[in-house]
């Protein structure tokens, strides 16, 4: 078998710890992450198959999750792993980007015939290749250019650094909702620490300044958790 990408987020131990070793006997490559946000940065800085989430996680739950992960990616494959059974949480799992859904307990069985058919139907969509990042972004009277590092408004024009571009598509990608300081400072800089996180309050103090010909956008301090990028 063609190894397989999978990112598993699941916070039980044990049962992460049994998937895990399980699909990595079948020959899948395992990305094990035990918490929403872990996740979602694995996601953001590598490239997977096929997602496996809980839905009842730390920091972030599946559903929260799995829609960003459509904003990222509209195509890779997600599964959903959990304990909910009701049909209205199945639903809200469709709505939030899944592909399929299966509730624990389950054997490794069900779960490797259920991934090797969600792979076979989205095979005519070249799953095992990342689709292009979404590169444009419409931010109030703004156009943001990921791809070029270029943000303009009527007659303003700026072009970016790396690093404002990767923490302005970050905040595009959360509009309206909280990018907590701990996932943009693992994406954008590699790492989470007290230095950096005081260049990260400079960065955003300069994107305030580039979006300023539009009053009604707000870089919003949510304090102790991270940043809110927001178009009234």
């Amino acid at each position: 078998m063609e190894e397989i990408k999978v990112l598993l987020v699941e916070d039980d131990p044990s049962l992460g710890f049994v998937v895990k070793d399980n699909l990595t006997e079948l020959g899948y490559n395992i990305k094990w992450c035990k918490d929403g946000n872990d996740a979602f940065t694995s996601f953001f800085q590598d490239k997977f198959d096929i997602c496996l989430l809980d839905v009842m996680l730390p920091k972030r739950d599946g559903f929260s999750l799995a829609k960003e992960i459509r904003i990222v990616n509209r195509e890779v494959p997600i599964l959903f792993l959990t304990a909910k059974s009701q049909i209205d949480d199945k639903i809200e799992g469709f709505k939030a980007g899944g592909d399929d859904y299966l509730t624990k307990p389950f054997a490794i069985e069900e779960l490797h015939a259920r991934i090797q058919a969600i792979l076979k139907r989205t095979q005519s969509k070249k799953m095992y290749q990342q689709p292009e990042k979404k590169e444009i972004f419409e931010i109030g009277n703004y156009t943001f250019n990921y791809k070029n590092l270029e943000l303009t408004c009527d007659d303003f024009s700026k072009v970016l650094t790396r690093l404002e571009a990767d923490l302005l598509r970050l905040l595009c990608i959360h509009k309206n909702q909280v990018l907590e300081r701990e996932i943009a400072l693992n994406i954008v800089w590699g790492k989470d620490d007290y230095f950096l996180g005081r260049s990260m309050d400079v960065f955003i103090t300069k994107l305030r300044k580039y979006l300023k010909e539009d009053a009604r956008i707000q870089i919003i301090n949510v304090h102790g958790v991270g940043f809110k990028l927001t178009v009234d």
